[in-house]
């Protein structure tokens, strides 16, 4: 019998011919299965994804598009009857738009959401940044390369001073320049321009301030408007506001308590020309005081000057009409005296409109649709009045009579501006329209009453804004340009000087310069205050890529050695195509670690 041996088999040891499984039977080794990033992981990828630039950039132009329906549409903190006439005027499109926040932009969840993503990216991105910038400018400057020729900026010459001289020289012509400078072994390094890379941070740094300040100012402000007759006075307190928007953490118990009263307004307005009836000019004498039992200090206010007391700004938007009546009721008792703010309808003259209410008129009470024409004339059609300028030159009114139940007393709000319930609880009386001049009276042919036109004031519009963010953002925004402005004027710029012994006891000086962006005349002036040849003018210097100057004494300069020699040291490659960086332990510059490097910026740049 032959006996078969594993190796002739294949089997292992111990193992009879023909009893090993197929490889097709065996099981599959099992390999472990990835776990993921986990949550954890998941978050610093989030991190890393929010605080790029990228993100950053994308969430500013979101903002900037966020604001566009802000700038377009009228907004309820700002004009909320110009809102009330666009929901009547786009009866389907509004409530659409209103879905969205889009009357009430900057203060929309959405927006809110763009702009805290904004602030958290630029603070993520900017402050590591500055740290590590810091962190550059304190870091020795980088060592030479082998090869200072290759750089955009070189030149070589010989000089009789010592190695040592050349360095000690050229450490005092560096920071002389304000150069940063680091002399060993042979060589000196010197780096200065952080300036520049400084300014991009202060932008940046500025930008993040400028966000922080308009929103501290929209959580601690306030903004209200007030209507205020000639005559008529303001207290700082919110029942007197016409409409009032308070900042998420203001409360109303923080307004100043200053006062202000309104003596006279006048303004004027262009007579002749294309332009007659625009006005050229507005002034509110008011006088005000800062506390109840304060000094009454007279104020001319005027746009674009506004009066800042009580840590706000009070501002003059615009002015009307508000004509004084004087209601008797059936009785013959005086029911109302005062004046009456009328809305302009037609702005570039002044026609207006306005109600009286008569609350306290018996046995009814009495309402008056009123128009006025500031210089009332006839039209061209002679069928109708109309106002030729906005000044008051010959006023006149126009009033319809209401009686009955104002509705007043059943404690719903309303507009001062509009009757409610014509035809339903308010009638009108029947022959109960007049014209009317300052000074005439008109009867209602029913016995109701009568309604006087008194005479003519002014009215105008006033805006308090307090907002402490307004100080610290202008000082944001001024800090930003100066930083813009910075870093586009200021580049960072290297110098290296390398001095070691020459033939016949001389000393041969290579110096070497790198700067981001086109080469400066800097260097030519280093080269010259260090003993090397001056450049004669119109002259291609070889820190264009021309030859070398001839050297000093009229002995001939090292020529460059162009890139393939092999005289550049045993490590460089023929065909080379850019210098290669000494590390900092191998050009003797101490245990110190080397300067901290930029991403994206070599210290010699290829040819």
């Amino acid at each position: 019998m032959t006996r078969t041996t594993d190796k002739e088999t294949g089997a292992g040891s111990g193992t009879e011919s023909g009893t090993e499984a197929p490889a097709a039977r065996q099981a599959p080794e099992e390999v472990p299965r990835p776990t993921g990033i986990g949550p954890l992981g998941w978050l610093r990828w989030a991190w890393r994804q929010l605080t790029t630039m990228r993100t950053a950039l994308i969430l500013l132009f979101l903002v900037a598009l966020g604001a566009v329906p802000g700038s377009i549409l009228p907004q309820r903190g700002q004009a909320p009857e110009k809102v009330a006439a666009y929901f009547a005027d786009h009866a389907t499109l509004a409530p659409w738009l209103d879905r969205f926040s889009l009357f009430d932009v900057f203060a929309a969840p959405w927006f809110a959401a763009i702009y805290i993503l904004l602030f958290v990216s630029l603070a993520g991105c900017v402050i590591p940044r500055a740290g590590k910038h810091y962190r550059s400018m304190r870091a020795r400057p980088p060592a030479a390369p082998r090869n200072l020729g290759r750089l955009p900026q070189s030149a070589s010459f010989e000089t009789d001073a010592s190695p040592a001289d050349v360095l000690a020289e050229a450490r005092k012509v560096l920071k002389g320049r304000r150069f940063r400078v680091d002399v060993a072994d042979g060589s000196a390094a010197a780096e200065k321009g952080y300036l520049g890379e400084t300014g991009n941070l202060l932008f940046h740094l500025a930008l993040l301030a400028l966000l922080f300040a308009l929103g501290m100012g929209n959580l601690f402000g306030y903004r209200g408007d007030v209507l205020l007759s000639e005559g008529k006075s303001f207290a700082n307190s919110l029942s007197q506001y016409d409409q009032f928007t308070p900042g998420r953490a203001f409360g109303t118990d923080e307004l100043a308590p200053f006062s202000m009263t309104l003596d006279d307004f006048k303004a004027t307005y262009e007579t002749k020309g294309d332009k007659r009836g625009q006005a050229t000019d507005f002034h509110a004498n008011i006088h005000y005081r800062e506390t109840p039992d304060g000094k009454s200090t007279p104020y001319d206010l005027r746009l674009n000057h506004p009066l800042k007391v009580g840590g706000a700004k009070v501002y003059l938007l615009g002015h009307g009409y508000s004509p004084v009546f004087t209601v008797r009721d059936a009785k013959g008792n005086v029911a109302f005296k005062d004046s009456v703010p009328f809305l302009a309808m037609e702005p570039r003259n002044l026609t207006s409109e306005g109600v009286i209410k008569v609350p306290d008129a018996e046995p009814d009470q009495l309402a008056f649709y009123a128009i006025l024409w500031p210089t009332a004339v006839a039209s061209q059609d002679g069928k109708q009045i109309v106002s030729a300028f906005p000044a008051p030159l010959r006023p006149v009114v126009t009033v319809s009579s209401f009686k009955g139940d104002i509705g007043l007393d059943s404690g719903n709000p309303q507009s001062v501006y509009k009757l409610e319930g014509i035809g339903k609880t308010l009638q009108p009386v029947r022959n109960g329209q007049k014209l009317l001049e300052p000074g005439e009276t008109f009867k209602l042919p029913d016995g109701s009453g009568s309604i006087t036109f008194e005479g003519l004031q002014e009215y105008v519009t006033l805006s308090v804004n307090h907002d402490p963010g307004r100080i610290p953002a202008l000082i944001a925004a001024i800090l930003a340009v100066a930083g813009v402005a910075t870093s586009f004027m200021v580049r960072r710029r290297r110098v290296w000087v390398r001095a070691s012994a020459g033939e016949g006891g001389r000393t041969v000086v290579e110096v070497g310069g790198l700067t981001l962006g086109n080469p400066t005349a800097e260097f030519d002036e280093i080269v010259t205050a260090l003993g090397g040849p001056e450049r004669p003018a119109g002259e291609e210097s070889a820190a264009t890529g021309g030859g070398e100057p001839a050297a000093t004494g009229g002995e001939p300069a090292e020529s460059k050695k162009p890139a393939e020699s092999k005289d550049d040291g045993p490590d460089a490659e023929p065909g080379e195509k850019g210098p290669e960086t000494e590390p900092a332990d191998e050009t003797g510059s101490g245990d110190e670690p080397g300067a901290e490097r930029d991403p994206g910026s070599a210290t010699e740049p290829k040819e």
